[in-house]
């Protein structure tokens, strides 16, 4: 009898013995796993935070894109209202519609880019719930474990219990718990590193799109610039041609004047030399003679007849050219106004681009900006 006392109390101990070391040694593989999903909640967090940072950012980028897209297209409409040989598809208005597609294009991609991220956050949300409910399940079961670790026989609260050995339905394996919390930190690991590279991608989306607006910007600029300088060289041509067709046709409208009264005094002149011809020819009887007289009278008329045909050619010419320099001082009065009212419309869009020019800092801004210490100055509030 003393003999199984002595065995069945050193069986009993050594069994205790036993089972509270592999009481401790589940305690501590429950605290590192413990301590492996908090990193990772805490991490994902981080993520989380970071990555709504930079959905924010993105959104602010979008929203800036809103001002080039206005600006572009007010632009177009603009130089859509220009008369007559103006209106043309030159450099600038092929430009004006690159930008507007890069524009679309960056709008869309940055809009794609958020669409991820929301479903990345809405995704992360999903595991970090899992991360939690795996947490809080460690959290009860290492409680539970403890609780039992510091059980033993004087403890008050032992009592004979129904059916011990019973198996719950839910039990799993070891191994089966140690690949679901293998799985739960692989999970929690790929979805991290996806983030990472969503940021990544949030991030060069939006200097991609800056830069690309940005050249495209650079691009129109230079070829409204062109543009208007091609158009003032071309209307100060215009003036300089329209001065000198005036000059001509001053010219030609004293020459005019000039030639309507020698004309006149022609025709004056050759009135009076068939009145007297005509009046010679009622002398009575004998003195009707063809003298002299007569004959100097006759050539006379023949000459002054030819004088005015010649004049008459030369007048009709001369008011043909007249009226043919007059209609070109019209049209190139038109054409001076088309191109005055193009170089408003380019000049306007001009300027209206300079809202799209980057605002650079000045002073203490630069200052700061060039030593990294922007975020580290406090911002005054304007009272």
């Amino acid at each position: 009898a003393h003999q199984l006392r002595n065995e069945t109390r050193i069986k009993t101990e050594w069994d205790s013995y036993h089972n509270n070391n592999r009481l401790r040694a589940r305690v501590y593989e429950i605290e590192q796993w413990r301590s492996t999903l908090q990193e990772l909640l805490d991490l994902l967090d981080r993520e989380m935070a970071s990555l709504k940072e930079e959905k924010a950012s993105t959104e602010r980028e979008l929203e800036q894109l809103n001002l080039p897209l206005l600006v572009c297209s007010e632009c177009l409409s603009n130089r859509d209202g220009r008369r007559s040989t103006e209106l043309t598809y030159d450099l600038a208005d092929t430009e004006l519609k690159k930008e507007l597609c890069v524009t679309e294009s960056n709008k869309k991609m940055l809009i794609d880019r958020c669409q991820s991220a929301w479903e990345k956050i809405n995704k992360l949300e999903v595991v970090k719930f899992k991360l939690q409910l795996d947490l809080n399940d460690k959290n009860e079961a290492l409680q539970i474990d403890k609780d039992m670790l510091n059980l033993d026989k004087d403890c008050a609260n032992i009592t004979y219990k129904t059916d011990s050995l019973k198996t719950p339905k839910r039990m799993i394996t070891n191994q089966q718990w140690q690949d679901k919390c293998e799985a739960t930190k692989q999970m929690a690991i790929l979805e991290l590193q996806d983030t990472l590279r969503l940021r990544e991608s949030l991030f060069v989306a939006r200097g991609r799109a800056r830069n690309a607006l940005r050249a495209q910007t650079d691009v129109t600029n230079y070829m409204l610039r062109r543009r208007i300088y091609d158009t003032q060289r071309a209307r100060n041509e215009l003036d300089w041609q329209k001065l000198k067709m005036e000059e001509n046709m001053d010219k030609l409208a004293t020459e005019l004047k000039t030639m309507g009264e020698q004309f006149a005094d022609k025709v004056n002149a050759l009135k009076v030399a068939e009145t007297r011809l005509e009046t010679r020819g009622y002398r009575p009887g004998a003195e009707l003679a063809d003298d002299e007289a007569n004959l100097g009278l006759k050539d006379e008329v023949r000459s002054l007849r030819e004088t005015i045909r010649q004049l008459q050619e030369k007048l009709d010419c001369a008011k043909a050219t007249y009226n043919a320099l007059e209609a070109a001082s019209i049209k190139i009065g038109i054409d001076l106004n088309d191109k005055n009212q193009s170089l408003e419309t380019d000049t306007r869009a001009l300027e209206m681009r300079a809202a799209l020019e980057p605002k650079r800092p000045t002073g203490l801004s630069k200052n700061l900006v060039l030593a990294s210490m922007a975020d580290e100055v406090p911002k005054m509030e304007a009272f």
